[in-house]
């Protein structure tokens, strides 16, 4: 819980407490260092772009909160109040519960809740407002990519049976916006044992029928997840050639 009187209007909560296995990495993939910055430093000068933002709660594990506190304070230069941080959870969206959780009491009525992952560092300031435009007009806000590929529907067997149309299709990216109130009572609605099945923020949303609207993504705005990934952020860092 955030010890404090103050009501905020427009939150970020940042996520920040996967340990990133697939990397093969000393350390989780947000604390890598590329040209002498973590991602997740990255991450918050991206974040800092977003105008009417009025707070930030990040979920990170305890051994980072120290270096985090220092990075959020250099970065942010109390443009943005830092509200701590939240327990990372068993899955993805607990700790997105677990922030949401910690900061209700400092929620303004008309609250909007911004989820973005520390891990795609390449967020745009136009990419921000393009889903701060429209969140007054329904509950929500996803950013999204078509599906470029065929997808094919496929047996127990191994076996091709079907296929999907891409028309139909949404890729989905952070930053995702919800109505903070709304999309509380959403995943409070949830046992444990559902949430633990959630891959998508937007899901509980869908689930308690919210109305979510769609806005264009942006393929620079990739996750880093993969060495690759990763190779491709610090060249683009670095302003070198993509292969």
């Amino acid at each position: 819980m955030i010890i404090s009187d103050e009501k905020f209007r427009r939150t970020c909560i940042l996520l920040s407490g996967g340990i990133g296995t697939r990397l093969g990495a000393s350390c989780s993939k947000q604390y890598i260092e590329v040209n002498g910055k973590s991602i997740i430093e990255y991450t918050l000068e991206c974040i800092k772009a977003w105008e009417t933002m009025d707070s930030l709660i990040i979920v990170a594990n305890e051994q980072w909160h120290d270096y985090l506190n220092k990075t959020v304070s250099r970065v942010l230069a109390g443009k943005i109040r830092f509200l701590g941080f939240a327990e990372p959870g068993k899955n993805r969206q607990l700790s997105i519960l677990n922030a949401m959780k910690a900061i209700e009491n400092n929620m303004a009525p008309d609250a909007v809740v911004m989820i973005h992952d520390a891990v795609r560092p390449l967020l745009s300031s136009e990419l921000i407002n393009r889903c701060n435009d429209v969140i007054d007009q329904g509950d929500g806000v996803m950013p999204y990519l078509p599906v470029k590929d065929t997808i094919y529907l496929k047996d127990e067997n191994n076996k091709l049976c079907g296929m999907i149309q891409r028309d139909s299709l949404a890729a989905g990216q952070t930053p995702e916006f919800f109505d903070y109130w709304k999309y509380l009572k959403a995943n409070e609605a949830l046992s444990e044992e559902e949430i633990l099945t959630i891959n998508g923020s937007s899901e509980p949303a869908v689930l308690s029928k919210m109305k979510i609207a769609l806005v264009p993504g942006d393929e620079g705005n990739f996750k880093i997840t993969t060495p690759a990934d990763l190779e491709r952020f610090t060249a683009i860092i670095m302003g070198a050639e993509i292969v």
